[in-house]
């Protein structure tokens, strides 16, 4: 057997001490990652719950306001403000989805969630136009996203 001079033995070491530290900072970018995506589901959790709290505070029945959106229940004026004022937030969320989906702080099950209401929101006739009125000020790759859905309101 040969013997391993010291100077063999002390990079050996250092390599092995720069691969451990590459390996523990990949752990802690992993972790922060997580935190990340934790911070940003509850964000979003606040936003939306601070957008119900509005309609609430200025009288609005939130579920008769779904119910309006999805047609279940005729729009009346007294609840035309905070329809629209719902949508017009629901674009601002979307947008706001899409790009943290893009930076990879959304989990691939929460994006399809997302995504899906996106195509349920862009195929709401009534809504429609509030995406056709601000589609200039969102990100490409969101208007790209949405306008490569079905398009159910094409033949109204």
């Amino acid at each position: 057997m040969k013997k391993v001079s010291l100077d063999v033995w002390i990079q050996l070491v250092g390599m092995l001490g720069v691969l451990s530290g590459l390996i523990f900072v990949g752990l802690e970018m992993r972790q922060s990652q997580q935190i990340a995506i934790g911070t940003q589901q509850m964000a979003r959790a606040t936003m939306n719950t601070d957008a119900i709290n509005a309609l609430m505070e200025s009288g609005f029945n939130v579920q008769t306001v779904m119910d309006m959106l999805e047609g279940k229940t005729p729009i009346t004026e007294k609840y035309q403000l905070g329809l629209d004022s719902m949508i017009h937030h629901a674009w601002w969320v979307a947008e706001s989805d899409f790009v943290q989906n893009e930076m990879g702080l959304m989990q691939s099950g929460t994006w399809q969630a997302k995504s899906a209401t996106m195509e349920y929101l862009y195929n709401n006739c009534y809504a429609r136009d509030a995406f056709d009125s601000r589609k200039f000020e969102f990100h490409p790759g969101l208007v790209a996203l949405v306008e490569s859905f079905s398009d159910e309101c094409a033949d109204q």
